[in-house]
């Protein structure tokens, strides 16, 4: 009986290279003033450009309640423009992108600027990006529970109605109580996960967990400073929706700029993190 030479040894496999997390800052109410001044100097630098991004979206949340009304789903006109905002980070990726050249000192133009955003389909803020919008979903499929269990025994049949019916009868007070609790819930976790996540995404190679993760411990770090600018976001974003969607025009390329600056300050350049 002959036995067969053992051969020689596989070689090992290579361990694939291990991401460090992101070194994460203190954020100070000083950084808030700074990154707010810094991305309004951004949206003066190109006020055309930014004003693009902000009107796309305006005419988007317009549409969207048209759409609602021509469907005749009067009831989830307000949920929808209370939670449109949910996906501004998303929308913002262009502003981000004009901000980091603009704080590079490179020179762009529109092809630029929109060849990055078409390139993020291949990388993981497509990913990101289905986070936001299943918490909008989430959002609405729970503002149409409680209008089921809450108004149940209400009936209107155009948007007056349903203004008279939510903020002048008892039904309608406990629909806006549970339905603020429950939105401000969802807020402050899109929030947390996503505040310096999408500009992280957009400035490094990295995954949307790790992303995701590291704006969980920037929220962990300075909480009080984060809920302040969590509480600015909310309140100017919705005051910019009376105006027919218009006041987005410029508050949203602001605070996108903003929040590309503010990301500066909370998260520690890649050359400088701790391995």
């Amino acid at each position: 009986m002959t036995s067969k030479a053992a051969g020689p040894a596989p070689p090992d496999r290579p361990t694939p290279p291990q991401r460090t997390m992101p070194v994460v800052n203190t954020v100070t109410a000083a950084d808030i003033t700074d990154s707010l001044k810094a991305g309004f100097s951004d949206f003066l630098a190109r006020p055309i450009m930014s004003g693009f991004f902000g009107l796309f979206y305006a005419v988007f949340g317009f549409l969207l309640v048209w759409s609602l009304v021509w469907l005749g789903k009067i009831w989830m006109i307000i949920p929808a423009v209370v939670g449109f905002p949910l996906v501004a980070p998303f929308a913002a990726a262009g502003l981000y992108e004009m901000s980091r050249r603009l704080q590079a000192g490179e020179d762009f133009g529109w092809s630029e600027i929109l060849t990055v955003m078409a390139n993020q389909r291949k990388r993981e803020m497509g990913w990101m990006a289905f986070v936001t919008l299943f918490v909008f979903w989430v959002w609405i499929y729970q503002v149409r529970l409680w209008v089921a269990i809450i108004l149940q025994n209400a009936s209107f049949s155009d948007f007056d109605g349903f203004l008279n019916t939510v903020f002048f009868t008892p039904q309608g007070w406990a629909f806006l109580a549970v339905g603020t609790c429950v939105g401000a819930f969802l807020s402050a976790v899109l929030f947390s996960v996503t505040v310096v996540a999408m500009p992280l995404l957009l400035d490094r190679d990295t995954d949307f967990v790790t992303a995701m993760l590291t704006s969980l411990r920037v929220v962990a770090e300075s909480p009080v400073v984060m809920l302040g600018w969590a509480a600015i976001i909310s309140v100017t974003m919705l005051l910019s929706l009376v105006p027919a969607f218009l006041g987005l025009v410029f508050t949203l390329p602001i605070l996108g700029h903003t929040t590309w600056h503010l990301y500066q300050r909370a998260v520690q350049p890649e050359a400088t993190a701790d391995p």
